[in-house]
């Protein structure tokens, strides 16, 4: 089992960027719950942070309230992807962003920096 997290890089405040998180070694779509994704990050502004997630069963997506409305999860199961598309970006969505299973399998991680 691997993950591994892109898309991350440096955008002005109120810009947009999609995260990638490509799974590797089991499938996306799924009637196991292990197999649910969910997307994390650790900011200097909040520490760490859960964001949301997305069940592997049928794709339904939860979400914190802190980025309900701004970030967007989605999944391509063809890909074997999951997705966070984060809009209206602040400089508070600065850190370190990665995704995880339900049984902490994790990728590196990728940055995210949000200045102008």
């Amino acid at each position: 089992v691997r993950l591994l997290e892109s898309g991350g890089g440096l955008v002005r405040p109120g810009g947009s960027l999609r995260l990638s998180c490509a799974a590797f070694g089991f499938a996306l779509q799924s009637r196991d719950m292990k197999w649910d994704i969910k997307w994390l990050r650790q900011t200097a502004a909040k520490g760490r942070e859960w964001l949301g997630s997305i069940d592997a069963s049928d794709g339904t997506t939860y979400y914190d309230a802190s980025v309900k409305g701004r970030f967007t999860i989605s999944r391509d199961t063809t890909k074997n992807i999951v997705y966070l598309q984060m809009n209206n970006l602040k400089s508070d969505d600065t850190g370190d962003y990665w995704c995880a299973t339900a049984q902490e399998h994790r990728g590196p991680g990728t940055q995210v920096t949000v200045s102008s």
